[in-house]
């Protein structure tokens, strides 16, 4: 029986594999999303290309395609137009057919023309990696049978399976469907984990919507993000360019009036904002809806977590009813819903002055201190402390 050019013991083959399959995810978050989506990073055009090259053999994906798809999602990140949103077509189906609808996606010529720009467009993209893109996937087929004999048709079947069920299906199913979230970012996304390994940094991604353009995704110091160490080692060696990370939350040692500085770090920081609001009112709730229970008013826990970490538009009808029927028995509930809905109409006023900005947020910080809700008012304290970062 042939046994291909490298002959190695079975832990071998199964090193062999994952370090194919990782230079396979590297290739994804660095180059597809990092690079091209999002404009993190520039990259050295050897390094771009040869992620260009290996993605080619080992997904046949399109740098086109992908890049106008990804990019449609956070544009239209969990409504109908949504290319693979669970929130939507439900877990199962993104889950196990998510390469199929980025295969459907990729037929939208709509999707291409207006979220494809600024793609690779030279002669080997156009008559090779676009034009064939299965090409590529036969030959890795190949290279794997020349290496390591008819093992390898095993190890190239586990590369074909690699990005479509862990990239397409686990990180968008899963990355919006179940996990921790740093930020209260305006969609679903969760973190599935802290150590952004196997994925290669794209587990953690509620942090990359809430910084979407940030070409390092951990944020928290507990967080690793190996796809970040990875691009900080071709920075070294000066093949690639970090443009832009998410910026620290600042906070200034001693200040009690909110300024202009203070609304442009609130709004830098919103995602944060809104989950520091939720994480400080949460006992406060907590101890309210008890008092509504001894009171045998009917309270809906779960929708009174969701109103402290989302809009109430994103309620059904029949649970916005429920709730304003809580909210006319608890005026502290009724409060900390309300404060947060005008607390969110700090960034969302676009046609306001820098005056009327600053006049909003001192007048909101008043209010809430004049609440009478301890943990509001603590909070209002932590909020005038809100500082930008200071440019190196």
């Amino acid at each position: 029986m042939y046994s291909g050019l490298l002959v190695l013991p079975w832990w071998g083959y199964v090193l062999a594999t994952l370090a194919l399959t990782h230079v396979t995810i590297a290739g994804v978050t660095i180059y597809l999303h990092r690079h091209s989506a999002h404009r993190a990073l520039d990259m050295h055009p050897v390094i771009s290309h040869f992620f260009r090259f290996w993605l080619w053999l080992t997904t046949g994906m399109v740098t086109k395609q992908w890049t106008a798809i990804h990019r449609k999602h956070h544009a239209r990140c969990e409504t109908e137009d949504d290319p693979h949103s669970p929130q939507i077509l439900g877990i199962r189906k993104v889950l196990w057919e998510g390469a199929d609808l980025y295969k459907v996606e990729g037929r939208n010529q709509e999707t291409m023309d207006k979220f494809g720009q600024g793609t690779p467009d030279d002669w080997i993209e156009r008559n090779v990696y676009s034009k064939h893109s299965a090409l590529g996937i036969v030959l890795m087929m190949i290279i794997d049978l020349a290496a390591f004999g008819f093992v390898g048709l095993t190890i190239w079947a586990v590369q074909m399976m690699w990005i479509p069920f862990f990239a397409a299906g686990i990180i968008n199913g899963v990355g919006h469907y179940v996990g921790y979230r740093n930020f209260q970012a305006e969609d679903a996304s969760r973190n599935i984990f802290p150590w952004g390994i196997l994925i290669g940094g794209e587990e953690l991604h509620n942090n990359h919507h809430s910084y979407a353009t940030s070409a390092r995704l951990s944020n928290k110091w507990w967080e690793f993000d190996i796809g970040w160490m990875y691009i900080r080692i071709m920075e070294i060696f000066g093949l690639a360019q970090v443009k832009k990370v998410a910026p620290k939350v600042q906070l200034a040692a001693s200040k009690s009036q909110c300024d202009l500085e203070t609304v442009h770090a609130v709004i830098a920081h919103r995602y944060d904002v809104l989950a520091r609001y939720a994480r400080s009112l949460k006992k406060t709730c907590s101890d309210e809806i008890h008092s509504l229970s001894e009171r045998a008013v009917s309270v809906d826990r779960s929708l009174v977590k969701r109103l402290l970490h989302a809009d109430e538009q994103q309620l059904s009808a029949p649970e916005r009813a429920h709730m304003q029927e809580v909210l006319s028995n608890s005026k502290v509930l009724e409060t900390i819903c309300s404060m947060r809905k005008d607390l969110s109409s700090v960034w969302q006023r676009s046609t306001a002055t820098k005056e009327q900005l600053v006049h909003q947020l001192e007048d909101w910080c008043h209010r809430a201190e004049a609440s009478g809700i301890v943990a509001l008012r603590d909070f209002s304290q932590h909020l005038r402390r809100y500082a930008l970062t200071p440019q190196s």
